[in-house]
């Protein structure tokens, strides 16, 4: 592995840091394609001195993304949005995109590359995300028939935008809306494990043509969440039903406000309808040897910060 060069692109996102750190672990040199690089300079330390170099590329264009894997021997695609706006379109960022990195990595004769999708990628998804997600895999199994393409669902950790964002609402808000009454399902998965299988991908030849849906040990509905979230904070807030048609009201709002502002699009809802696991017979973690680690080792730790405090002189720090 210490002879390889891998080009991560993305890798200054909440997932393609660890996936950084996870590859810097095993001696391999480290292009991390970005497009702002500067942005991405906190990654350096993750690594020993020259393990780490930064790029900036933009994947939608053709000869940035040839640029970013010249000499490269593997590569990892972890670049994806969750709302359209400021010129970032879903099929040009989850297809034309993956497309591209897919026919260069061919082109090049690459040894692995490895494809980060999601849970809900489907031609016949009725959002664009989960279409464009579907178009972007069709597009690396073309071009790059061994790749290894991860399909996980929610991810958490400390710096996710999930667990985050409910529990910091508590702070402004006195009840977390149950959109659509809270039934949707998810599988959350945490941050590391996913890193380490997209490491796999790289590592393990046997992985080659192989498309893996990871998803944690327990399934919750979105209500169950949303109770957790509660319990590890615990603050008492009510949770409010807010029906479909009122939450697409809300959507709408939020189409209009730039991108990564909005706390819910009208694509995010369409997602929101649809349960977020792992499909029955799919390959996952099992396929692979490894239990994955459930919520409950892990975001009491980084969602303390939201607890509310008070100070008593004799006693010390209470929650309340």
């Amino acid at each position: 592995m210490k002879d390889r060069l891998v080009t991560v692109f993305g890798g200054s996102g909440f997932l393609g840091r660890y996936v950084v750190r996870r590859l810097a672990q095993t001696g391999v040199r480290l292009r991390v394609a970005v497009r702002d690089a500067d942005r991405a300079l906190f990654l350096k330390p993750a690594g020993d001195i020259g393990q780490i170099a930064i790029v900036t590329c933009d994947v939608t264009d053709p000869a940035q993304v040839r640029a970013a894997l010249a000499d490269a021997t593997d590569a990892v695609n972890l670049v994806g949005i969750l709302a359209e706006g400021g010129g970032a379109r879903f099929d040009r960022v989850h297809a034309d995109g993956a497309g591209n990195i897919a026919r260069a990595a061919a082109d090049l004769g690459l040894t692995s590359l490895v494809h980060v999708s999601a849970i809900g990628a489907d031609p016949d998804s009725p959002s664009a995300y989960g279409r464009s997600k579907a178009a972007g895999e069709a597009a690396v199994r073309a071009a790059f028939p061994k790749a290894v393409i991860l399909r996980p669902s929610i991810i958490f950790g400390p710096e996710d935008d999930f667990f985050n964002r409910f529990a910091g609402m508590t702070r402004i808000s006195p009840a977390l809306p149950l959109i659509g009454g809270g039934t949707s399902r998810f599988q959350p998965v945490w941050v590391v494990d996913v890193a380490e299988v997209a490491g796999r991908g790289v590592e393990e030849p046997a992985l080659a043509g192989r498309t893996f849906e990871l998803g944690g040990p327990r399934v919750y509905t979105f209500g169950q969440i949303l109770e957790y979230i509660l319990t590890v904070i615990r603050k008492h807030r009510g949770l409010i039903p807010m029906p479909w048609p009122l939450a697409g009201l809300v959507a709408k709002f939020g189409d209009l406000l730039p991108a990564g502002i909005a706390p819910l699009t009208t694509d995010q809802l369409k997602m929101l309808k649809q349960d977020n696991v792992v499909a029955e017979g799919a390959e996952g973690f099992a396929a692979l040897g490894l239990r994955p680690t459930p919520i409950e080792a892990v975001v009491p730790e980084y969602l303390i910060r939201y607890r509310a405090w008070i100070h008593r002189p004799r006693d010390g720090a209470a929650e309340s």
